[in-house]
């Protein structure tokens, strides 16, 4: 059992700053040398794609609950002319 719901848009987000972090420590201990402008597309392009795993993750996640909702509930509703009759035929006073 998870303890919580997989964001996939987290992750990229994620992965794209410690990413960019990870550069800038290899800068600063002189392994090799990164541009100071490194960061922002690195780190514009790492959310954009966040944004983009999230709003795809949203659509698969509710198209897979209205599909489950809509197999739950086979049987007439109560009511389709809009009157007070329940699904027996019987009126209420």
């Amino acid at each position: 059992m998870l303890r919580h719901e997989f964001r996939p848009g987290r992750l990229i987000a994620g992965a794209a700053v410690l990413g960019t972090a990870a550069a800038y420590l290899g800068d600063a201990t002189g392994a090799w040398r990164i541009p100071w402008f490194t960061a922002l597309p690195v780190l514009s392009g790492g959310l954009a794609l966040a944004a983009v795993a999230t709003a795809v993750h949203y659509r698969l996640r509710r198209r897979r609950s209205a599909m489950a909702a809509s197999r739950e509930n086979t049987e007439a509703p109560a009511s389709t002319s809009g009157s007070q009759q329940n699904r027996y035929g019987r009126s209420f006073p």
